[in-house]
């Protein structure tokens, strides 16, 4: 075959195969076998491999997955990613629905002419179903696929661009006829998620390898994801469905979310066929109702029914709380429940020392996924509802995620049925185990299996924020007698970690950095990152207020320690016995040697009372789009130590809203309310004056 062939032959085949997957995936209307596809597929790589020079990087060959990867990214999203408000009953709905139209603005009989709407028939809504699966971010740039970034903690997410490529049902580039009419930039909100029959199969491989099944297909789908190796991706077959949208630029002719959706399904972006406009509310009742008889029958997990106003003026005006948007809900459908036999319990050991009890049970179907453990909260919770081992018990999911035991069906206990003992010794250490309250913990600081867990939170974001030590890592840091201190992380060197698994150069060398550069975080973010009981951030934040460094903390009494704000005698008296214990103060010490700062970046004399008046002393600030001199979490903590309270949504009470490069709707609200804004260039000049 000649070289203008092969090229035609390739071009044929990848409009044939982005035919296929729109076919399949956008229309739900599939245009050939799966076998068909894959030899057209490997035809297609056969040619590639044949002509280099014909490349594509968008091309379908290319989601068969590339090299492994070294690691993800941390990046902001233009947009926050919120989460949404649940609602489990129809009267809740309903006080929903009024809450919306009275921050509207129903129009009265005498009229002011500012409502945004005069009665109902202009407010529609759009009811999608919720999918349980993994939230996305994808963004496109003049039509490409540029990026694609997990929800993270809403603020920021991790870039998982090269596994999601791999995703056959994400395209790589929006389908239009001319390139003009495409936004500049799109980004697209939606769901990654594993069809049941998919998740079925790997377990089914699994169960024949001798493997351990997997609980749910969500678990799946995160840990797929998340996988260092982009092939893994392409032989799991994820699906993807849209549900919101995030930045745009260039798309203002498209003002509702009915729209939105139905104009990126032209574009080739998967939407539910499922999803309905409902031009009044009783509409929407009706909708949820009669998707609840369907929604068992799907093929994939989905828990609920999300309710948001279709208008994005209307949006815009009912505007946001700190952690989702007032303009729209989700309706979860009461929890399945399962029946099934209880087999043991054992105790797992938190990185406080909590103990744990941990049902194992015959495995059951439920929501769509097998389940085979779920929770039995505490000890006293176990007396209460007279669990015993052999029971016959009932089991649902709360929220769908976290499968509980609701009961037993007494009528059905067996003789010899076994009471289920708090156990005397921790099931790792053999250590002395108390109980406080309804719980029972572990008091042996050395415990091992405390230890990995309080290295997993040490290490994590918002405390040590050593990017690269996940889970697994510590796992295996632990395992090697690598580390069984946390000053041992900081003693690790190249030849420690060149040998473990998928850890090559580039993966050591970033873990190595971030090791160093988290010496430098500070006493708020120690204390916060060692798990002492009742020591939380906000705890941490006021100690490293009132006390320059932990010699100071240290030296204090615990009536000093009880007198702080938002601490009593229990918080005090944990803390102090903490501090003056031999594990406390040998902690402390190796820190130091090992050359982890300990000293206060917040430290005021006198505490937060005496902070020195400032031009931010008393503001409350909103941070928004991406700052170049400044990460987000470092700037509020600058500015809330120079007297400022830093909020997350835009409201009255906002007194400035400091907007970087691709700020979005909280800039246009903070105008709209008439809210001094500055730029960065204007928020350096007032802190070097400060």
């Amino acid at each position: 075959m000649s070289k203008t062939s092969d090229k035609q032959r390739i071009e044929e085949l990848r409009g044939l195969l982005e035919k296929a997957n729109r076919a399949y995936y956008v229309e739900a209307a599939p245009s050939m076998s799966d076998r068909a596809f894959d030899e057209l597929l490997e035809e297609l790589i056969r040619l590639e491999t044949q002509n280099p020079e014909l490349f594509d990087p968008n091309s379908p060959s290319q989601r068969v997955g590339g090299e492994p990867i070294e690691g993800f990214e941390t990046l902001e999203h233009a947009l926050p990613m919120q989460s949404i408000d649940n609602t489990y009953s129809t009267d809740d709905l309903r006080a929903w629905h009024d809450r919306v139209r009275r921050g509207l603005g129903v129009e009265s009989p005498a009229g002011d002419g500012k409502s945004l709407f005069r009665d109902d028939a202009d407010l529609t809504f759009v009811c999608d179903p919720k999918i349980d699966g993994v939230a996305i971010s994808l963004r496109y740039e003049d039509g490409q696929l540029v990026r694609a970034l997990t929800r993270g903690d809403g603020v920021k997410g991790d870039d998982v661009t090269s596994n999601v490529r791999a995703i056959r049902p994400i395209p790589l580039k929006l389908m239009e006829t001319t390139k003009a009419s495409l936004p500049e930039v799109l980004e697209v909100r939606g769901e990654i998620f594993m069809p049941s029959k998919e998740f079925e199969r790997i377990n089914a491989e699994r169960e024949k390898a001798d493997e351990p099944l997997y609980a749910n297909a969500r678990n799946v789908t995160v840990g797929t994801l998340k996988n260092l190796d982009p092939t893994v991706v392409s032989r799991r077959r994820l699906n993807f469905v849209a549900h919101g949208r995030g930045e745009t630029v260039g798309l203002d002719d498209i003002t509702t979310y009915w729209g939105f959706l139905q104009k990126i399904r032209e574009w080739g972006i998967p939407v539910s066929p499922l999803a309905k406009l409902c031009d009044s509310f009783d509409q929407v009742v009706r909708t949820i109702e009669a998707f609840a008889q369907q929604r068992s029958d799907l093929g994939y997990g989905v828990d609920g029914m999300v309710v948001r106003v279709d208008r994005f003026e209307q949006q815009e005006s009912l505007g946001a709380t700190s952690k989702a948007p007032r303009w729209c809900i989700a309706y979860k459908y009461p929890a399945e429940q399962g029946v099934t036999t209880l087999m043991k319990v054992e105790w797992q050991v938190g990185k406080a020392g909590t103990l744990t009890p941990r049902a194992t049970m015959e495995p059951v179907l439920l929501a769509g996924t097998t389940v085979q453990h779920a929770t039995l909260h505490n000890i006293e919770e176990i007396h209460r509802k007279d669990i015993r081992i052999g029971d016959t018990v009932v089991i649902e999911k709360a929220g769908e995620i976290i499968p509980q035991v609701v009961r037993v069906e007494k009528d059905k206990r067996k003789k010899g049925a076994k009471k289920i003992q708090p156990p005397q010794q921790c099931p790792t250490c053999k250590g002395v185990v108390e109980q406080e309250g309804p719980k029972l913990y572990c008091v042996n600081p050395e415990c091992p299996a405390q230890f990995r867990e309080r290295v997993k939170w040490f290490v994590g974001r918002g405390q040590m924020d050593i990017e690269g030590l996940g889970e697994k890592l510590v796992d295996q840091l632990a395992e090697e007698g690598l580390i069984s201190h946390f000053a041992d992380l900081y003693a690790l060197r190249r030849e420690d970690l060149v040998g473990l698994e998928r850890m090559g150069d580039k993966s050591v060398d970033n873990l190595l950095d971030a090791i160093e550069k988290s010496k430098s975080r500070g006493m708020e973010r120690v204390l916060s990152g060692l798990g002492i009981r009742q020591i939380g951030s906000s705890a941490a934040k006021m100690l490293a207020l009132h006390y320059p460094d932990t010699k100071a903390l240290m030296a204090a009494t615990k009536e000093e320690l009880g007198e702080l704000p938002d601490f009593g005698d229990i918080t005090a008296g944990i803390l102090h016995a903490y501090l003056h214990s031999p594990q406390g103060q040998e902690t402390f010490c190796k820190l130091e040697e090992a050359g982890v700062s300990m000293k206060s970046t917040r430290y005021q004399k006198g505490g937060a009372l005496s902070t020195p008046a400032t031009v931010f002393t008393g503001k409350t600030i909103v941070l928004t789009g991406t700052l170049e001199n400044f990460s987000r979490d470092d700037l509020a903590q600058q500015l809330e130590a120079l007297g400022a309270k830093v909020t997350t949504s835009v409201s009255r009470k906002t007194d400035l809203v400091i907007a970087g490069q691709s700020a979005g709707s909280k800039l246009q609200k903070a105008r709209s309310l008439g809210i001094e804004v500055w730029n960065e260039e204007k928020l350096h000049q007032a802190m070097q004056t400060t």
